[in-house]
């Protein structure tokens, strides 16, 4: 009696998280398949689901109408270049907060997160002045820095809850057989945190790659990311609901296939110690 219930409550678990997976699923199977619709397709009302004339006419407007290689590739450099640059910085900084912590290392990791709710439009003015006066204005390396440091309280406090999972005499051990700080971080720290280090890599590329706000005041042209590529397609004209849904499928497969194929190393790090 007592298994039944439990397989019962497995099954019932089972198809709500199922649900719940495709509720959250739908927006981007509907964008998918408004891409391959026409423009009157894309409007028609009732809506229209799988029974319509699938068409490659949107992709090809697309493609002929921008560089889509160098929207991806700008996009590319600016998630991976941000990130990198974010985890050399966050590493040590979560190191001495997990291993040498001060009266204050909770109030500081408290202040960086409580950056994350400043509305992003209060500090676009200084920051735009600041990038006119350096001259990074509309450059992959003013996004790269501006999107680090956005980012940075949250990677910081990952790395901090995975640091606080490997055990203190681990590092104990490496200082009496001679290692010295370098060497504590580099070989010893880093390989056994690597799950969470991965998982931490992984959810900021997803982050940097999706940011809007940012990428849409900070660039015109010449640096412009596919969520530049995607917002090309609002124009004073109208929307084009079947092209800019051709243009929105481009600029998210990247970073779909990404996500599915490191999805078990992505898991695997937010269980190492994220959720504790």
């Amino acid at each position: 009696m007592a298994r039944a219930v439990t397989n019962q409550r497995k099954a019932t678990n089972t198809l709500f998280a199922w649900a719940i997976g495709l509720l959250i699923f739908f927006p981007i199977l509907w964008t998918i398949l408004t891409s391959f619709k026409t423009e009157a397709q894309a409007i028609n009302d009732p809506p229209i689901f799988f029974f319509f004339d699938w068409t490659l006419e949107n992709y090809a407007a697309v493609m002929e109408r921008s560089d889509y290689a160098k929207f991806l590739w700008n996009s590319i450099i600016i998630a991976v270049g941000s990130t990198i640059l974010g985890v050399i910085i966050a590493v040590p900084a979560a190191w001495s907060m997990a291993f040498v912590p001060s009266k204050r290392t909770k109030d500081i990791l408290l202040w960086m997160l409580s950056t994350k709710m400043l509305p992003a439009v209060g500090v676009l003015y200084p920051i735009y002045l600041i990038f006119i006066g350096l001259g990074i204005l509309d450059s992959r390396l003013g996004l790269v820095v501006v999107l680090m440091l956005i980012n940075l309280p949250i990677i910081v406090w990952m790395l901090y809850t995975y640091f606080k999972e490997i055990p203190v005499d681990i590092l104990e051990a490496a200082r009496m057989d001679g290692a010295s700080l370098r060497d504590e971080i580099i070989h010893v720290l880093t390989p056994m945190a690597i799950p969470g280090i991965a998982s931490t890599v992984l959810l900021n590329i997803i982050l940097a790659w999706n940011e809007a706000f940012w990428t849409l005041n900070l660039t015109a042209a010449k640096a412009a990311p596919l969520t530049a590529f995607i917002a090309s397609y609002s124009s004073p004209e109208g929307l084009f609901f079947a092209k800019l849904s051709a243009a929105s499928t481009m600029a998210i497969a990247p970073i779909l296939i990404m996500g599915w194929f490191s999805q078990k190393q992505l898991v695997r790090g937010l269980t190492f110690g994220a959720v504790k």
